[in-house]
């Protein structure tokens, strides 16, 4: 018996995806919710299991394709000899993965997490291994300090499966892009991560010449992830290729979700955007003396969300929705904080649920947790959706201010600026400080000038005396 498989419905009111690439060939035997192929929406990169255990009789869709949700995908053949073959196949490599012998590879052993709601079969949950979080390396790159991208157990059970027929390569979406802008050939690339797994800097290394070994990081613009000095120089080792006089790019994925979600923002909220240019000094001091006691990566970054939680609590509105279909203002109890990450992908603002409710450590963990997860392409749908207040970080890529567009339901995002070393009245005197300056951009409907103000200034206050807080709390 021959079963067809279709695009499923991924939820969040998305009506079609782009098929990455097959982790199956034709004639291959899968296992039940074994990860047959990757999609991308305009929200995520996910991988859809296999609702059946069979042999693939046919792939209806190529590469690279946009499909419709309840488009063929994939057909199946469900003869009881294959099945049972397959179903063995799984029993297998689950029992050889426990034994004490050498482990056999990720993909024997399908993750119990991959299942999408909405179709397959119910997964039993336990002894569902917890989430580990990132190493001390991975939230060091999050920090920006130009370190080859680090990969995380979660990642490499999701990248480091076994090959099949179709797939001669482990590696990353965002390194497969990587390779095909600089036209490198992955298939002739030899991997240096786990389990041969080829890396940015491997990629890199193809380019240039000069090796396998060249440094290079994904650059994420939240205040989360920047760009080092040994990630500046693996860029400057790439040769200059002669480019075409006109290149033209289709407008799909998180490029059309993102345009489409700013132009309804510009449109349909009166933008007003304040400015607060302050001495951060305190705060940089604070910040070195956190990292040398607690031996936590905690950043500017940190500290800005922790104010403006604080200050959120103060200053209600600007922690609200403007509701047009009940024409009510919806106001939260509690803080969804989104933060704006550029990913090879195009910007994504996902959220930290809660961070009201987190301790700094805990802050500090949540935004290098969310970067490393926006960098390797694996944020979910889910946490874009549902944010109360932004921040965007334009100070790692050297910008001083800006006027950020509000992301669409949310009151006020925040812009941090560049911290630079500038002349500045300091009691009394002219001294060198470390200063920054902030920008609030905020829904005029919801916010009135003085609540901004008073948010702002808030902020402000932290950063530049944080023993300011103990009259804030």
């Amino acid at each position: 018996m021959t079963r067809d498989f279709a695009m499923p419905d991924l939820g969040e009111g998305l009506t079609e995806s782009e098929l990455v690439a097959w982790h199956v060939a034709v004639g291959e035997l899968v296992a039940l919710n074994q990860p047959i192929a990757e999609v991308e929406t305009a929200k995520a990169i996910v991988q859809l299991p296999s609702p059946f255990a069979g042999v693939v009789s046919q792939l209806y869709v190529e590469p690279g394709t946009t499909v419709a949700v309840g488009t063929r995908l994939v057909a199946f053949d469900l003869d009881e000899p294959a099945a049972a073959a397959a179903s063995g196949s799984a029993a297998s490599a689950a029992s050889a993965a426990s034994a004490p012998a050498p482990a056999a590879p990720a993909a024997a052993k399908p993750e119990r997490n991959a299942v999408l709601v909405g179709y397959g079969p119910p997964v039993d949950s336990g002894n569902r291994p917890k989430r580990k979080k990132p190493s001390r390396a991975a939230a060091s790159v999050a920090a920006g300090l130009g370190a080859a991208p680090v990969v995380t157990d979660a990642v490499a059970a999701k990248h480091l499966e076994a090959p099949v027929s179709g797939e001669a390569v482990r590696t990353t979406p965002p390194v497969r892009k990587l390779a095909a802008d600089l036209g490198v050939d992955l298939a002739g690339v030899t991997g240096t991560g786990d389990s041969g797994m080829i890396t940015r800097a491997d990629v890199l290394g193809a380019t240039s010449g000069a090796g396998s070994g060249a440094a290079g990081s994904d650059a994420v613009g939240s205040g989360a992830v920047g760009s080092g000095p040994a990630q500046s120089e693996a860029r400057v080792s790439v040769p200059m290729a002669p480019r075409a006089r006109e290149t033209r790019t289709p407008i799909k994925g998180v490029r059309k979700a993102t345009a489409e979600a700013m132009v309804r923002s510009a449109f349909s909220a009166p933008h007003v955007t304040e400015f607060l240019t302050i001495d951060v000094t305190p705060t940089s001091e604070l910040v070195a003396q956190l990292r040398e006691k607690t031996g936590q990566r905690v950043t500017m970054l940190s500290i800005v969300s922790k104010a403006l939680c604080i200050a959120v609590g103060r200053n209600p509105s600007l922690n609200s929705r403007w509701d047009e279909a009940a024409q009510e203002i919806v106001e939260f109890g509690h803080v969804n904080l989104g933060i704006a990450v550029a990913t090879p992908r195009g910007l994504l603002v996902p959220n930290i649920q809660d961070a009201d409710a987190l301790s700094l450590a805990e802050l500090t963990s949540a935004l290098a947790d969310l970067a490393t997860t926006a960098r390797d392409g694996l944020t979910t749908p889910g946490s874009l959706t549902g944010g109360t207040i932004s921040i965007t970080n334009v100070g790692v890529f050297g910008i001083d201010a800006g006027t950020p567009i509000l992301n669409p339901g949310e009151a006020a995002i925040l812009a941090m600026g560049a911290v630079r070393r500038t002349p500045w009245e300091f009691r009394g005197e002219i001294a060198l400080r470390d200063v920054m300056t902030l920008s609030l951009s905020f829904d005029h409907r919801l916010v009135d000038g003085e609540q901004g103000s008073r948010f702002l200034t808030d902020i402000g206050a932290i950063l530049s005396n944080p023993g300011m807080v103990l009259t804030m709390v």
